[in-house]
């Protein structure tokens, strides 16, 4: 990916950003160097926090990356996925109900989630959700689609 533009974010952004994740994931950011980077590319933008990408923008709504996730470990607008999901959502598939082992019920229809495997608990991917958490589970339908995912060139982009 090319960078179009790079710019450190202003203390007035980075309060606004830290509170944004705090209330939507319950995580806490704390950086020395917020840096927001535009691609040439893609819609993608990317907030470097200590020169790492933990923070991307989805239709102009910040939310954590999968390094960010991992990162900062939030217990918000989860969603958790058995082994057999595991190899589909790390390829970028949608996730389906059936391989659904938890969701928190903070969700709601359109809401960025993070989705997590359950043994280790590892994010392994962002999407947005299609349905409320407490809706979530069952035999079968599309409730989460998928946004980015372990491998994809946002992830995969080091600063």
């Amino acid at each position: 990916m090319q960078v179009k533009s790079r710019h450190h974010l202003r203390s007035d952004a980075v309060s606004e950003l830290e509170e944004t994740l705090e209330e939507g994931l319950g995580v806490s950011p704390d950086g020395d160097a917020y840096e927001r980077v535009e691609f040439e590319d893609t819609d993608w933008e990317v907030v470097l926090i200590d020169g790492e990408p933990q923070v991307a923008y989805f239709d102009e709504e910040p939310f954590l990356t999968v390094r960010g996730a991992n990162a900062y470990e939030p217990d918000k607008r989860l969603v958790t996925v058995d082994a057999g999901a595991v190899s589909f959502v790390s390829d970028g598939a949608d996730v389906m109900r059936p391989g659904i082992t938890a969701a928190t019920d903070d969700i709601e229809p359109d809401d960025l989630v993070v989705i997590a495997e359950e043994s280790h608990g590892k994010v392994l991917a962002v999407g947005r959700a299609r349905v409320p958490g407490d809706e979530m589970g069952g035999d079968e339908g599309k409730v989460v689609d998928s946004l980015h995912h372990v491998g994809d060139d946002l992830y995969e982009f080091t600063g």
